[in-house]
């Protein structure tokens, strides 16, 4: 059985779940998000929890059991208190700025890169070396971060480039004089 699977899932306060066919839909004080489910992962939802099963032990079953689990546990926590990525920037000269609802980002090209997210993303600069991307779906959060992130990944030799705020960058020894 799988680990995660067998795990009941709470509700909290201010949190509806419904269930119609293979379509479940969550929504919460932050938002409303659904998601279509496999037709062999049953999910019954009680009161206060979620319950979701697997008919019998084939391999595809299983794999889906967990990811059932885990997807309808991510719409439960993001309509509740959504979701959140903070991305450092470093570089002499590196900056982002919010020009509307497009992110301004000029980090060592010839040319400024202007982002537009999504629609359910929102974005921040608290700083011009920070970007804060918030949202209620885990998925296209990590997404937009990651497509930001794309533009200018972090160099091993001084580190400059788009990190995440907890991301480590591992650095190599430069050239040394022979």
């Amino acid at each position: 059985m799988s680990r995660i699977g067998k795990k009941p899932i709470e509700i909290p306060k201010g949190v509806t779940v419904t269930k119609e066919g293979n379509l479940i839909k969550v929504k919460g004080p932050k938002g409303e998000l659904t998601q279509e489910i496999h037709q062999n992962i049953s999910v019954e939802v009680k009161e206060n929890e979620i319950i979701v099963t697997r008919p019998n032990d084939l391999k595809i079953n299983k794999s889906l059991h967990g990811l059932t689990r885990a997807l309808i546990q991510n719409m439960i926590t993001g309509v509740s208190e959504a979701y959140q990525k903070t991305l450092e920037i470093v570089g002499v000269g590196y900056r982002a700025e919010m020009k509307g609802k497009n992110l301004l980002l000029s980090i060592g090209y010839s040319h400024p890169i202007y982002f537009a997210p999504p629609d359910e993303v929102t974005l921040q600069t608290p700083s011009q070396t920070q970007v804060v991307v918030s949202g209620i779906d885990k998925q296209l959060v990590g997404q937009v971060a990651a497509k930001i992130r794309s533009f200018r990944k972090p160099e091993p030799y001084k580190g400059k480039g788009i990190k995440y705020s907890d991301e480590q960058i591992l650095r190599k020894a430069g050239k040394t004089a022979g």
